[in-house]
């Protein structure tokens, strides 16, 4: 090894040389620039003073290799310079330590910055087509503004939505009377002896309240807090009390409130908490930069959403799936086409086989591209979330495919959005101070998620939770009535043929009259509408039942002696009443 450089009159801190005519150099030394702050100061090797200030270095050297100059007079390049110069930041001391330990890391090390020098060219190529023009850390403050208010904008349509139809849903004189099914659940815990853990078996609030003005005051509740959220006031309470408010609603709500997008609304509202600024009010200036931990947390359930989605519809062996057909049934079969859905429908065997391949391809192979360099991860983002658009056009699917939209917002980052976003998400934000105490929170949470997400996906390959998934598996079902780390994947079968419930009533046993919903295909003369992210929750539980019979779904027996009891808040779920003077016989 040749004998270290050491110069006569070193610098008051750390100097980094670097080729100042090399694009590839001048990119990452704005990364390293970043990492370093002002512990180490960076200066190009054409600046005339450093030779005259450094004779000690052959001006050759830095055409080669960075140098740092160190505050004692040592001269180091290469790899070796990279790492000290890195370890000035005191979360990034691991790569010196590897370097000074292992004699094989540090001649790896060397080797490969070697070659990546000799090869500069190919790597600014590859660089910006990974990175772009930006290899710096990003921020996502503006990333999480825009984030948290379309999270706000869904919170308040599933509220509102909910508002409208709770009555007649799970009221009093609803389908699923919540406050029967809360008396029920009194006396069963009771007997049982479950004591406090009766609150986490069945989370929510109405076992303080089990009244319908409670349910309305829930949702009112709700709608005032997703407000608040939009607005930017006190987020982090906003957030937590709206996971509290639909956790509660949905816990009662059973079979009208057991949808895949309203357990992943709770479990991207749950992460949001954690995600939000701690401040009390708005103002984009005050904000502190997310937990880059907790980001990666919802990008982790962005994962998990697409990947168990594709997953699901290869694992359940259905043929349709696996010979690409299944498209061929799907607009025509589905709960809530669109009108668009009708012409879809008619394109020709050769266009439906190549969609679902192309389906198949995002679902599967896009979610991956989420863990890669930004502009990967920015077409990974692009094809996840046209495959929501183009369902959006087809499907009323709620506000499901809105919430995914919003979880594909987080793959983009502030270099990004800077240049769309208005002036004033172009301030320039305050320091990021360090939270030890989060730590303390987020660290179990990442722990819980990742390996329960982890342990929900491997069981879709048919993977059984004996060994060493026993203990997750433990945990899955512990933490699982708060429905915040779930299972996804939509039409793991695809339906082939459409059935429909209509519902008739009659005075006389002759002449029956149909009950006519609002929004579910009835008749045949009214083509389908668009009506997401509002969900009719009834008409969407009327699909269900079609496959099966009254006995597997004793909700709609209620719903039948409902219509002959004329209960108002039923009939108003309806698109009209056909016996308008009394019910029918």
């Amino acid at each position: 090894m040749a004998d270290r450089i050491q110069v006569n009159h070193p610098p008051p801190k750390p100097l980094m040389v670097y080729d100042g005519d090399c694009n590839f150099c001048k990119l990452w030394i704005a990364r390293w620039r970043q990492l370093t702050g002002e512990a180490v100061d960076y200066v190009p090797s054409q600046d005339r003073q450093i030779t005259a200030r450094f004779p000690e270095i052959p001006p050759d050297h830095f055409q080669t290799a960075v140098h740092l100059i160190d505050h004692d007079g040592n001269v180091s390049s290469g790899a070796e310079a990279v790492f000290r110069a890195l370890a000035e930041n005191s979360r990034k001391t691991w790569a010196l330590k590897f370097y000074k330990a292992s004699k094989l890391f540090a001649g790896f090390t060397e080797c490969a910055y070697q070659f990546i020098a000799g090869h500069r060219a190919t790597f600014s190529l590859l660089t910006r087509l990974l990175w772009g023009r930006h290899v710096e850390r990003p921020e996502y403050r503006v990333a999480r503004w825009i984030f948290l208010r379309a999270l706000g904008l869904i919170y308040l349509v599933a509220f509102i939505s909910l508002w409208t139809q709770i009555a007649g849903l799970i009221g009093h004189n609803g389908i699923l009377p919540e406050d029967q099914y809360m008396a029920g659940a009194k006396q069963y815990f009771d007997n049982s002896g479950a004591g406090l853990d009766r609150f986490r078996e069945l989370p929510t609030l109405c076992w303080l309240n089990s009244s319908d003005g409670f349910l309305q005051f829930q949702c009112a509740a709700g709608v005032v807090f997703a407000f608040l959220l939009i607005v930017g006031v006190a987020p982090v309470p906003a957030l937590a009390i709206l996971w509290l408010l639909y956790l509660s609603l949905t816990t009662v709500g059973r079979d009208f409130l057991g949808f895949q997008w309203d357990n992943l609304l709770l479990e991207t509202g749950f992460l949001a908490i954690f995600f939000a600024p701690l401040q009390w009010l708005p103002g984009f200036t005050r904000e502190r930069p997310p937990s880059r931990l907790v980001l990666w947390l919802i990008r982790i359930l962005l994962f998990k959403l697409m990947f168990s989605s594709g997953c699901v519809k290869l694992a359940s062996g259905d043929p349709n799936w696996r010979n690409l057909n299944a498209l061929t049934f799907h607009y025509q079969t589905q709960p809530l086409p669109t009108w668009i859905a009708w012409y879809t429908n008619l394109f020709p065997l050769w266009f439906q086989k190549t969609s679902c391949a192309v389906m198949f391809a995002v679902e599967l192979g896009a979610p991956f591209l989420i863990f890669l360099p930004r502009r990967i991860r920015f077409i990974g983002g692009g094809a996840l979330a046209s495959l929501q658009g183009l369902i959006l056009l087809t499907g009323n699917y709620t506000f499901f495919n809105w919430l995914t939209l919003a979880l594909c917002l987080l793959l983009l980052d502030d270099f990004l959005l800077k240049k769309l976003a208005p002036r004033f998400l172009k301030q320039s934000s305050p320091a990021n101070p360090r939270f030890p105490w989060l730590l303390g929170i987020t660290i179990p949470l990442a722990a819980i998620f990742v390996s329960v997400s982890l342990f929900q996906i491997v069981a879709i390959l048919g993977v059984k939770d004996d060994g060493v998934f026993k203990p997750v598996a433990k945990v899955a079902s512990w933490i699982d009535p708060f429905r915040t780390v779930s299972n996804y994947g939509l039409f793991a079968v695809m339906t082939t043929e459409r059935h429909e419930i209509i519902v008739q009533g009659s005075n006389d046993g002759v002449n029956w009259r149909n009950y006519e919903f609002k929004y579910k295909p009835g008749n045949l003369n009214e083509r389908p509408v668009f009506i997401a992210p509002f969900q009719p929750r009834l008409d969407w539980q009327m699909w269900f039942a079609a496959l099966g019979n009254y006995q597997e779904n004793p909700w709609f027996q209620n719903f039948c002696v409902r219509l002959l009891q004329g209960a108002p808040q039923v009939l108003a779920l309806l698109k009209d009443n056909p016996f308008p003077g009394k019910p029918p016989q």
